[in-house]
Parts: structure tokens; C-alpha cells; sequence
């Protein structure tokens, strides 16, 4: 039998009342949407400690497949980095590198707080390759071609889903949850049970949390900030005029 999966949300921006909230309803973890949400690095600095320090697991989608983004969430203490528009297996190898430190990989060791403020040590270098996330994204026709391979590589931890981009770059149009799509997400299902690996599935609607949850994925996304908030001050407003026309 599969193991609970872990139940996160999505931050589009630095609310940390909406963190808070998810904290205290017992989520285990958040996904920083740096690529589209207004994070900033200094607000980056100081909001990765605030979520780790309630205790929820971070990670973050970083802004784009290079060093620089990859390198700063982590040094800022990303327990792991979502990296999108993952093209091939041949980028990937080349971009997951940055999450890792050599031999395995290529990432850069900047001192702090990842350190603790002490020195390096090779422990250290051990335990963060072994512990630090590196999650590529499928949404990408390519990366879907090369998605065996891509979960097979030492640099990489479990694949992350993107379902509305790969809807459209497979061109199926907007995201419709379609079979088509749930067989895409049982491609990277698949690969990444073959691999050994944790998958993460944006699971907005009742039908993708149970087909994350059916087939294994280790994280599960509930809702997005924005989408929450919309839900709520939506349901509430319905509910207001459904009694102004009982009464009316």
C-alpha cells in the first residue's frame, strides 16, 4: 500500500496569513509559484525561513531553467526546487545539475543559512544532495517523449506535473482534464514508479486528487491561493443572494 501522500497548497504571493491558515489545517506543504507570482529575492530571504519555521515544507518553482533561480532558492532554504520548461532529457540533465553539488552535480556552495553560518564540510555536501529536492517539470511535449529517462537521472528527485501547459503544447487547447491528459499524467505516473521517485499532481477538481491519489502521487496540491479566495468570497456572496431572493 501506498504511503499518506502529502497534502500542500499553492502561494502565488507572500500572504503569510494564507500560510498560516494552511498551517494550522495541517498541510504539509507550499509551493512558491516564484515564476508568476511578484516574489522578489529579498522577500524570498525572509518568507522561506517563515514558512519552514510554522512547519510546512517548501518548495519552489523557480522562475526559469537556469543556475541563478535554482541556486537561490535553495541558498534562501528551499527544502526542494520545481524547475519548469524542462524541454528534453539532454536539458534536463543539464539543468537538474544546478540543484546538486559535485560529483553528483554542478551547484555552487554559497555560505549561511543553509550552513548554519558554519563551514562547509563534506557531510554536509552528502546530506544535501540527498536531502534537497530537485523536482523537473512535464510540460513540455519533450519532456514527456523523454520522461523515462528523465526520472531515471541521479540528479533528479520525482517529476512534477504541468497540466495546462502540457494540455496546450500537446495541442489539445486549454486544460479540460480530458482522458487524453489522464493518460499523460499516467505516462509520468509510471515513469517515476519505475524509478523508484515521488511524483507531485496540481489536484484542483475531485477527480485529479483521486487519481493522485490512486496512483501514488507523493505530494498532492489541494488549491491555489487565488482559486481559494475566489471560491470562498464566491460561495459566500451566492450564498447572501439566495437568501435576498428567499425573502424577496
Amino acid at each position: 500500500m501506498s504511503p499518506r501522500p502529502l497534502l500542500g497548497g499553492w502561494l502565488s504571493d507572500d500572504s503569510a496569513a494564507a500560510a498560516e491558515i494552511m498551517a494550522s489545517l495541517g498541510y504539509d506543504f507550499v509551493v512558491l509559484d516564484i515564476e508568476h507570482g511578484p516574489f522578489d529575492l529579498a522577500v524570498l530571504e525572509r518568507f522561506i525561513p517563515l514558512l519552514k519555521g510554522i512547519g510546512l515544507e517548501v518548495l519552489s518553482k523557480v522562475l526559469v531553467p537556469e543556475r541563478g533561480p535554482i541556486q537561490q532558492a535553495l541558498d534562501f532554504g528551499s527544502d526542494g526546487v520545481i524547475i519548469p520548461h524542462i524541454e528534453s532529457l539532454e536539458h534536463a540533465r543539464e539543468v537538474t545539475a544546478f540543484a546538486k553539488f559535485p560529483p553528483l552535480g554542478d551547484r555552487s556552495v554559497a555560505g549561511g543559512r543553509t550552513l548554519n553560518y558554519r563551514a562547509t564540510t563534506d557531510a554536509w555536501i552528502t546530506a544535501q544532495n540527498r536531502e534537497t529536492k530537485c523536482f523537473p517539470m512535464v510540460e513540455d511535449a519533450g519532456a514527456l517523449r523523454d520522461v523515462v529517462g528523465i526520472a531515471q537521472l541521479d540528479t533528479v528527485d520525482g517529476l512534477f506535473i504541468g497540466p495546462t501547459d502540457l494540455s496546450l503544447r500537446r495541442n489539445r487547447g486549454a486544460y479540460s482534464r480530458t482522458p487524453e491528459d489522464f493518460a499523460d499524467f499516467s505516462a509520468v505516473a509510471t515513469a517515476v514508479a519505475a524509478a523508484g521517485k515521488p511524483w507531485v499532481l496540481p489536484a484542483w477538481s475531485v477527480e485529479e486528487k483521486a487519481f493522485g491519489i490512486k496512483h501514488g502521487a507523493r505530494y498532492i496540491l489541494l488549491a491555489m491561493q487565488h482559486g481559494a479566495l475566489f471560491e470562498g468570497y464566491g460561495s459566500a456572496k451566492d450564498l447572501a443572494e439566495e437568501l435576498i431572493a428567499s425573502q424577496g
